[in-house]
Parts: C-alpha cells; sequence; structure tokens
C-alpha cells in the first residue's frame, strides 16, 4: 500500500533532520518496503504550541515521505520513530491500496500552485 508521512522534527539542526529522514527510510526499506521520495518543506511555525518529551515547541522542520509498505510495518515505522525525542510529530495516511489508485502518484510532494508559505521569519500569511 501507499503512504504518505508528514513528519515534523525540531527545528534548529539540519542533520538532525537528515539523521531522521534516514532512518525513516533504512526502517522502511529493511521491511520490505519501497521509499519512493521525500520532499523537504522546510522549518515553519506550528498552528498551536505543542509539548513533546517535556520541551513546548512552536514551530518545526517539515518533510514528507512517500513509501510502499504494508499496513504492519507502517505501524512499526511510526512507533519506533515517534519515540525519538527529535520528533514532535508525525501523521501517515494510506494514498491508496490498488496499483489503479496509485499509478500516477509522483515521489515528489509540491506546493499547489498560488498559495503562499509562511516561513519562519517572513511573516507572510498562508
Amino acid at each position: 500500500m501507499l503512504y504518505e508521512a508528514i513528519v515534523v522534527v525540531r527545528p534548529g539542526n539540519i542533520t538532525e533532520v537528515k539523521e531522521i529522514a534516514f532512518t525513516i527510510g533504512s526502517l522502511i526499506i529493511n521491511s520490505g518496503g519501497v521509499v519512493r521520495g521525500m520532499t523537504n518543506w522546510g522549518p515553519y511555525l506550528l498552528t498551536k504550541s505543542v509539548k513533546k518529551h517535556e520541551a513546548r515547541h512552536d514551530s518545526g522542520h517539515h518533510f514528507i515521505v512517500r513509501f510502499d509498505a504494508s499496513p504492519e510495518n507502517q505501524e512499526m515505522m511510526r512507533k519506533t520513530v515517534g519515540l525519538d525525542p527529535r520528533m514532535i510529530r508525525m501523521g501517515c495516511v494510506r494514498l491508496g491500496g490498488t496499483l489503479q489508485a496509485i499509478k500516477d502518484v509522483r515521489g515528489q510532494v509540491e506546493w499547489k500552485k498560488g498559495l503562499e508559505r509562511q516561513e519562519l521569519g517572513s511573516g507572510g500569511t498562508m
């Protein structure tokens, strides 16, 4: 089945983000899955303050992972990565279960044209 995970990591150190992305990719591949693509969206303000691992976060570094895996392996990956203290949030949705449903899905996730991104310190609106 094809899944899309939106991952939010504490901001500030790009090395931590790369390590978590590598861990997610390794867990998927080692369990027999396939990583279709990763897209780095960068640091953004969160919609509300989040408390995780005894720390409060107002912003996070976002990236998207699209991958094929069994439901059991997807759940194992979510639980394993969720224990990492550098993680703030992770949401995972199934994009499709049949070849017909996912044949046109690309690995990269692009922003829709015409939408503005609210980056840290830009003062822009969404």
